[in-house]
């Protein structure tokens, strides 16, 4: 019998990429299915890194990539939080920033994600804290820094159009994302829920 060879790499890629991804099966309604094998590497590589993204954008591009940060404030839950570990009543603070490179010969400035965060910040050391107030760096530079053992668990990943962005990247609208979501825990707690796209 006669095999589809060209099939099999495809194949691979999506069984192996997908398996990282321990809540696919409870993904947002919003988010597609998608053919990891049909993205560039590059593309594939900032899905599944569990290490930080601006180091890994830095090393393919060789350019330092600028945090951008666009918004953020305290909130109160007010219904109990899954994937934080968290009741209602309970503090978040909600980030948003971009993360963008500056080529040197003045081109147009480039957008290389756009990440929307729920922190938990009595779970988190005051100068991560403070850090996240007055530092350029992105979390996971601020978490590097602070010297705390971290790991990244990967939740689920998908294509998706943005709308309502912020005015910063409105000219992003109604364009294709690749998004993912993963939690970052700290002695068995999770500190953060980060929700990153990456334009397609």
């Amino acid at each position: 019998m006669k095999t589809d060879t060209a099939k099999q790499p495809e194949t691979f890629v999506n069984t192996r990429m997908k398996a990282l991804f321990v809540a696919q099966d409870d993904k947002p309604t919003t988010l597609r299915e998608i053919n990891l094998a049909r993205l560039t590497p590059f593309q594939r590589g900032l899905l599944v890194t569990d290490g930080t993204v601006t180091r890994f954008i830095e090393a393919y591009t060789l350019m330092p990539v600028e945090v951008v940060l666009l918004q953020q404030t305290k909130q109160t839950l007010s219904a109990e939080h899954l994937w934080l570990q968290l009741p209602a009543g309970e503090e978040v603070i909600s980030r948003q920033v971009v993360l963008q490179t500056h080529a040197p010969d003045k081109s147009p400035t480039i957008t290389h994600t756009y990440a929307d965060s729920l922190i938990v910040p009595k779970r988190l050391s005051q100068s991560v804290l403070d850090g996240l107030e007055s530092n350029k760096q992105g979390l996971g530079g601020l978490l590097r820094h602070s010297g705390l053992e971290t790991r990244r668990e990967l939740l689920w990943c998908g294509i998706e159009t943005l709308t309502e962005l912020p005015s910063t990247i409105a000219h992003l609208e109604g364009k294709t994302f690749v998004s993912r979501a993963y939690r970052v825990f700290w002695d068995q707690e999770p500190l953060m829920l980060i929700n990153e796209k990456f334009p397609l």
